[in-house]
């Protein structure tokens, strides 16, 4: 058999090694099906004419690149272990390289790999536990068609014991190839970085653990759960398809179950632990896989911007023409830059904040904001007649900046002002110190109708700024 272009792509993307090929330079020139699986890229149009260091794929660059040079220079190289990052998740690779020829000339590299990290995990980590045995996978089709010729080990996550994420994506690609139609979600834990941060990773893994429990134990009459790397997990639902079932199971999800919005405790601490969930139904939102996993991280993303700790669900009149850049804005610096610009060509305070108004409501996703004058009341920006007590704010302010997804240390420290919140069905609170010198001349009080909402540290800085830039003032 002659071995023509259409054979080649057969065989390389019939491939489960992640394959690329770059030229001289060690820039892509192509890859694999199984690459852009493995990096979720729709395409290699992101990274044809880049090289490793442009993609950012290592925490330390450099062994790569003197690996390929050698490769270059005329060596083979075979099975050499790495690391590698896949959405924000360092993973374990071996890789295999070779010079490519045109004649006697080399005129690039070829090379493979594959992700070890669940072999390695499931030799260090023997005792993680199991949470779907063969049985329970023998009651989806796609399964119980390679159940018998594949270990459990090789479909679950090693450390959480859900389905790993190469066999989550297979299973989804077998819905959209069998036409049964699904519920497409991904959960993304809020602030994860943080709880490794601060209390170690085995405290990260004790919250991935027990909230895929959760999950499994939520979703185990509608369907499956895998993780997807890192802190995000996936929901494919079999059952809760229509828009009033799904608004109903996240609202369960989200108000009743032991998966999210709770409390993990570890050895040297605990942590209160929250999502934010982006979904999309299958064929009714999209039939294509590409543009479906697009949506649902669109509504993950419109999700975090609104505060996280939350689930968006897609409708197509109302997000069909969201995109993620209008949603992204323009970052931190930018707003602040034109904040500044607005309100210094105002004169008073009144006129100032009013001028402020559009991109705080903007950047907050919130509707109002309130401020606290130096006599203790509670002031309304956009609706004149709104008046409140909130002479025992200042006992929030430990410092500058107080913000708190609960009321109850403000029920604690501040009943007065807690009283007029809860009296005006207020649930969650930020609230930034006006000061001049060592004189607090009053706060701006961000306070939104929503339990726990998760402020971000954009949202804080663009509040904290404007104080800043409201401090001259009277009012």
């Amino acid at each position: 058999m002659k071995m023509t272009a259409e054979l080649f792509d057969s065989i390389i993307n019939t491939s489960q090694d992640c394959v690329f090929w770059k030229d001289k330079d060690r820039r892509f020139v192509g890859v694999n099906q199984a690459f852009l699986d493995f990096y979720n890229f729709d395409s290699a149009d992101v990274l044809i004419g880049k090289n490793d260091e442009d993609m950012g794929w290592h925490s330390d660059p450099e062994p790569f690149k003197q690996d390929e040079l050698r490769v270059l220079s005329g060596k083979s190289t075979y099975k050499v272990q790495g690391k590698c990052f896949i959405r924000g998740e360092e993973r374990d690779i071996i890789a295999s390289k070779r010079p490519l020829y045109k004649g006697d000339e080399i005129v690039g590299l070829v090379g493979s790999f594959v992700d070890i990290t669940d072999v390695i995990r499931r030799k260090n980590n023997s005792d993680n536990q199991v949470l779907y045995t063969i049985e329970d996978l023998r009651k989806y089709s796609f399964f119980d068609k390679i159940i018998d010729e594949i270990s459990l080990e090789e479909i679950l996550d090693p450390l959480t014991g859900i389905l790993n994420r190469s066999y989550s994506i297979r299973y989804v690609r077998s819905l959209i190839a069998e036409k049964i139609p699904f519920t497409f979600s991904i959960i993304d834990l809020d602030n994860f970085k943080f709880i490794n941060d601060s209390y170690g990773h085995s405290a990260g893994d004790k919250v991935l653990t027990s909230v895929a429990r959760g999950l499994v134990d939520f979703s185990k009459n509608s369907g499956l759960v895998g993780r997807f790397g890192g802190d995000e997990f996936l929901l494919i639902d079999l059952v809760n398809n229509s828009d009033a079932q799904k608004l109903f199971f996240f609202e369960n999800l989200y108000g009743n179950s032991n998966a999210l919005r709770k409390e993990v405790y570890f050895e040297n601490g605990a942590s209160f632990v929250t999502g934010t969930t982006g979904c999309a139904s299958f064929p009714k939102d999209s039939d294509d896989f590409a543009e479906l996993f697009g949506i649902v991280d669109k509504m993950l993303y419109l999700g975090k911007n609104k505060g996280r700790n939350c689930y968006s669900i897609y409708d197509e009149k109302r997000h069909r023409d969201i995109e993620i850049h209008k949603i992204a804005k323009n970052g931190i610096f930018t707003n602040m830059h034109k904040l500044k610009l607005d309100v210094e060509k105002e004169r008073g305070f009144e006129n100032k904040i009013l001028k402020a108004m559009p991109q705080i409501i903007e950047v907050l996703q919130i509707q109002d904001l309130y401020y606290v004058n130096s006599k203790g009341k509670m002031k309304s920006v956009l609706e004149k007649a709104f008046s409140a007590e909130a002479s025992d704010i200042a006992n929030l302010m430990d410092e500058d900046l107080y913000a708190e997804s609960t009321l109850d240390l403000v029920k604690k420290r501040s009943p007065i002002f807690y009283k007029s919140l809860t009296q005006n069905g207020f649930e969650t609170v930020l609230i930034s110190r006006i000061q001049k010198g060592s004189k607090t001349k009053g706060y701006l009080v961000c306070a939104v109708k929503r339990s726990l909402r998760i402020w971000q540290e954009n949202e804080c800085a663009i509040l904290f700024y404007l104080s800043e830039l409201l401090s001259e003032e009277k009012f």
